[in-house]
């Protein structure tokens, strides 16, 4: 039987002044793989010039907890979810956190689930993952296709 996980799927728009977006953004990403870590919470992040769009996996509670310390969030307003759910598998099941590109390249390195160091996005993402992403692009008319 396929595990069951939690999928939230937000968007919300930056308030980070473009002059710290790079140390802020490193910030977030360092506190985000080392909680989601701990926790068993999987995701992406995608970062565009004024939005965020974050796919987060795992236990409803957590991940609904999560939500709601991310949504208080000062670096960000305008924030909304996009969907709610149970899937059967974790698409980022590799990713504590993911930062992709509006063009869909990673961005940077990070640690999976495993502590091993792999790179943001495999160069042939999965085809759900691939529609997922897509979505996520599609939320902030960052995706052309």
């Amino acid at each position: 039987m396929a595990e069951q996980v939690h999928r939230l799927i937000y968007r919300s728009r930056s308030e980070i002044p473009r002059e710290n977006r790079e140390v802020v953004l490193a910030e977030i990403f360092d506190v985000a793989r080392s909680k989601n870590k701990r926790s068993g919470v999987t995701g992406a992040l995608l970062i565009s010039d004024n939005w965020f769009v974050q796919t987060l996996e795992g236990d409803e509670a957590t991940v609904s907890g999560l939500f709601e310390t991310i949504s208080r969030d000062d670096r960000h307003t305008d924030v909304s979810v996009i969907e709610s759910t149970t899937v059967d598998a974790r698409v980022f099941a590799r990713w504590s956190m993911a930062r992709i590109s509006v063009a869909g390249r990673s961005d940077i390195p990070l640690h999976d689930v495993d502590g091993r160091i792999r790179p943001a996005a495999p160069d042939r993402p999965g085809r759900e993952q691939q529609d997922l992403l897509t979505r996520m692009r599609n939320t902030i008319g960052a995706d052309s296709v």
